[in-house]
């Protein structure tokens, strides 16, 4: 099956591998960025298809601007876009408001022009958070507590979000069919240094930024496996209302620095820690160093996360974590983002 889906969000990590697949499998693409004469010419470049299977508009999440535009002729939806900072916002309304606004957004026009599919890139962080076990395992039956205090601005976010977008498509969203999507920490090849913030773990061993790993951890997954479960989500039918985690398996930094140890020349892995942090020295480290600051509550906590149900229902598989590690790392290294 092929149409002409809208992806929002058009130069994200996960956005960009999206559009590449279904371009690939014969879909028109609208996609929307937030600076059409910043943005078209790269997207062009990427993907070859000026003006004839790719159309650029210009949108943001917190205007009406440009999303008629972008909806019409267009059958299904992947809204991709989200808010996403390496830094946790002063206020968490930063974050809250455009995630859940601009979900609602989305939906409105989407029916507006006619959509009957719509998939949203929800998180791993919707589902797996605001518990006070150490070590558990999630399915796409548990939520994320937004009441709980260890529940970071990007967790609620994304809950929120979701949670809004299924309340609207229950009361509001006459036959459009809501499917979500929620990635674990999504890794694998970047394409330009204007890159994710859930790459900064493999960029941070890479560059010697952290002395020794912190026992945090997290589940990881490949970009060209998400952007291929989102493919499936558009073109299979019969799935209206379910929820889809995207996951392989959980592996903290130390896993994360020995994959990159072994597979990658002794000059690439050279400032990769070899041994992981005492807990007061993690504890003191996470205090003083602001890229870890939002996760210090991870210490110590391990989040399995079940993906049968995509296999099940989709028959999807991830490739191996190593594999989705060392493709980051050395794409990284290629685009000279870290210095070796």
């Amino acid at each position: 099956m092929a149409g002409t889906v809208l992806v929002t969000g058009g130069t994200g990590y996960i956005a960009g591998e999206l559009i590449k697949q279904l371009l690939a499998k014969g879909w028109n693409i609208h996609t929307t960025v937030r600076d059409k004469a910043k943005s078209e010419a790269g997207l062009f470049e990427r993907f070859g298809q000026p003006g004839e299977r790719l159309k650029v508009f210009q949108a943001e999440l917190m205007s009406d601007d440009g999303w008629a535009q972008a909806n019409a002729g267009c059958t299904h939806v992947a809204h991709v876009a989200s808010p996403l900072s390496a830094q946790t916002p002063k206020d968490e309304n930063d974050m809250i408001v455009p995630a859940r606004e601009g979900t609602l957004r989305a939906l409105r026009f989407a029916k507006a022009a006619g959509v009957t599919r719509f998939v949203q890139t929800s998180s791993i962080a919707a589902v797996a958070y605001g518990r006070g076990d150490m070590e558990y395992t999630v399915t796409e039956s548990d939520w994320t507590d937004v009441s709980d205090p260890d529940t970071t601005p990007y967790a609620k976010s994304k809950t929120i979000a979701e949670r809004a977008a299924r309340d609207w498509v229950a009361a509001e969203g006459g036959d459009i069919e809501f499917v979500s999507v929620n990635p674990v920490l999504v890794l694998g090849p970047v394409d330009s240094a204007d890159f994710s913030p859930s790459v900064q773990p493999v960029q941070m061993l890479l560059n010697g930024k952290v002395p020794r790993t912190p026992d945090i951890g997290f589940g990881v997954v490949d970009t060209r496996d998400v952007a291929d479960l989102h493919v499936r989500c558009l073109e299979t039918p019969g799935i209206a209302g379910e929820r889809f985690i995207a996951a392989g398996k959980f592996m903290k930094m130390i896993d994360l620095a020995n994959v990159l140890q072994s597979g990658l020349t002794p000059q690439e892995a050279r400032k990769v820690p070899a041994k992981a942090m005492p807990g007061w020295m993690a504890s003191l480290f996470m205090l003083v160093n602001s890229e870890f600051r939002s996760v210090k509550n991870e210490l110590g906590r391990v989040r399995h996360s079940d993906a049968s149900h995509a296999e099940k229902v989709l028959g999807w598989k991830t490739r191996s974590e190593e594999e989705s590690v060392l493709d980051c790392a050395r794409s990284l290294i290629d685009l000279g983002v870290v210095k070796v």
